[in-house]
């Protein structure tokens, strides 16, 4: 069975897509972006900021699916310029203490919105 996962306390999609699809107890989040549920906007401060950002968007969907950063099984991050790997990794990491998941990272030609970074991610229930 298909359930659709929604919070106010993520931003909202942006397109004809969901914030969350759960199946069969595993949860698919759609890309993520740096958007301050609040606001609307692109939080400012650099690629650490908005690595922050994006990753509590994520934890706030995983709440609302009764899960937490430890049922993350894996994450694809989207980097506008991959020269900011190592400095998105230091805030990555201390999102995922132990255990952290599988991962890929890529440079893409552009991000919505002019974002510098985006997280997909895929979480199932233990």
């Amino acid at each position: 069975m298909k359930k659709v996962i929604q919070t106010e306390k993520a931003p909202a999609a942006i397109g004809p897509y969901s914030q969350a699809i759960e199946a069969s107890g595993t949860l698919y989040i759609s890309g993520q972006l740096p958007v301050d549920p609040e606001t609307g906007k692109i939080v400012e401060g650099g690629i650490e900021a908005q690595t922050e950002m994006v990753l509590k968007n994520i934890g706030a969907i995983l709440q609302s699916a009764g899960m937490g950063y430890e049922n993350v099984v894996k994450s694809t991050v989207l980097l506008a310029d991959i020269r900011d790997f190592t400095r998105m990794n230091e805030i990555y990491k201390t999102f995922y203490t132990d255990n952290p998941p599988a991962r890929a990272a890529f440079q893409v030609a552009a991000l919505p919105l002019g974002a510098m970074i985006e997280i997909e991610t895929i979480a199932v229930r233990l």
